[in-house]
């Protein structure tokens, strides 16, 4: 995976953070940012935008979805928009901001036939209908959105109409990972500034769903009520204790020993050999150094039953642990950053090393073997 998502600088908004490189969907759009009171536990949350309250008309633009059909964003007038700018290729916060979309859709139960999801290509490099498609199926969405994308030069125009930084640096895509809810007349409502945060996802669904139902005429209960304060993490100084894929449980943190944690997704077989890398960390398993536990982020997979199949297509089973991560607040607590992303992680809690798979593609059992080493025996210097 060359690619990966990478938040821009922070900026200031008439006095509000909003955690993007450019002043985004500002005066370009003709959107006016408004700020909002009063505090609620949303804004005492690190890991969850609170949204910012906007105005102005949206840009209009007319796109092509992964169906290959021309879709224009005022054929929607009567609905409430969610907007999404993802690359197609992401493995960072993209999943987790249309697994959010997704949520706050569900919680508005049968409103949410007036609510259309977006999302609109940010990758310069892979413009083509084949790479929204591919996303649209990896993470079972393809009958839930419409993805759209177009010609670069016209990918661009709509980044530049919507203050979003899209570009390829030092080999990697970098743009705004910004969302907005647009209302039934087509002007802006809110922004929404995605966090890499996976114990955070539910919560931008709920938040994102109380200011959709704001603006729907019918004004809908959401069937949902979860607080959006701040969650506890569950790093390596925490004894944890996850569900493991088969049946039992498994457990780390303290007493348990040193680990190499990898932290995963199953749809990321759309970019990376899975099969491959999985079978590797079976070898370096077997060379009597820290043992590997597999963690999957349940709450951005594509269905429940993602794992379970997936593990079944494997020629064999793992001889390693595969444990379930359904709340995020592990990959958090481990401080995950893509994924796949590999940890080492000592007895007492100490992080020893990460590698990021997405950004560097699997390492070989020799150099895993070897860092593994070098990692312990500077812990014990």
């Amino acid at each position: 995976m060359r690619y990966r998502w990478i938040v821009w600088g922070a900026a200031l908004v008439v006095g509000i953070g909003v955690g993007v490189g450019a002043a985004v969907a500002t005066r370009g759009s003709g959107g006016t940012p408004v700020p909002s009171v009063p505090q609620s536990p949303a804004d005492a949350n690190p890991r969850l935008d609170p949204g910012t309250v906007m105005s102005g008309r949206a840009p209009g633009f007319t796109l092509t979805d992964q169906f290959g059909k021309r879709v224009s964003l005022a054929s929607f007038r009567g609905k409430v928009v969610v907007l999404s700018f993802n690359d197609p290729e992401c493995t960072t916060i993209c999943p987790l901001t249309t697994t959010a979309m997704l949520h706050a859709k569900e919680l508005l139960g049968a409103a949410g036939r007036d609510v259309q999801l977006l999302g609109v290509g940010a990758n310069p490099v892979a413009t083509q209908v084949k790479w929204v498609r591919a996303y649209s199926r990896a993470h079972n969405m393809m009958r839930k959105w419409l993805f759209l994308t177009g010609s670069l030069p016209q990918m661009k125009r709509v980044w530049k109409s919507y203050n979003i930084a899209a570009a390829v640096i030092q080999g990697m895509i970098d743009h705004t990972p910004a969302t907005y809810v647009i209302d039934t007349h087509g002007h802006f409502s809110r922004l929404y500034i995605s966090e890499m945060a996976y114990s955070s996802v539910s919560q931008l669904g709920e938040e994102m769903a109380r200011s959709i139902a704001a603006l729907l005429p019918s004004h809908p209960r959401i069937h949902d009520n979860q607080s959006l304060a701040p969650t506890k993490l569950l790093g390596p100084r925490r004894a944890v204790s996850l569900p493991r894929a088969g049946g039992g449980t498994v457990k780390l943190g303290p007493g348990t020993g040193a680990h190499l944690v990898l932290f995963f997704d199953t749809w990321e077989s759309e970019v990376l050999d899975m099969q491959a890398g999985l079978e590797s960390l079976g070898r370096y398993a077997r060379a009597g150094l820290p043992p590997v536990v597999a963690v999957d982020e349940a709450d951005v997979e594509a269905s429940p039953a993602a794992l379970g199949s997936f593990l079944h297509t494997l020629p064999h089973p793992l001889s390693y642990p595969v444990a379930i991560d359904a709340s995020g607040r592990v990959a958090d607590g481990y401080r995950v950053q893509d994924s796949p992303w590999l940890t080492l992680v000592s007895g007492s809690g100490r992080f020893l090393f990460y590698y990021d798979v997405a950004a560097k593609g699997w390492p070989s059992t020799s150099w895993l073997i070897h860092h593994v080493r070098v990692g312990l025996a500077r812990a014990q210097g």
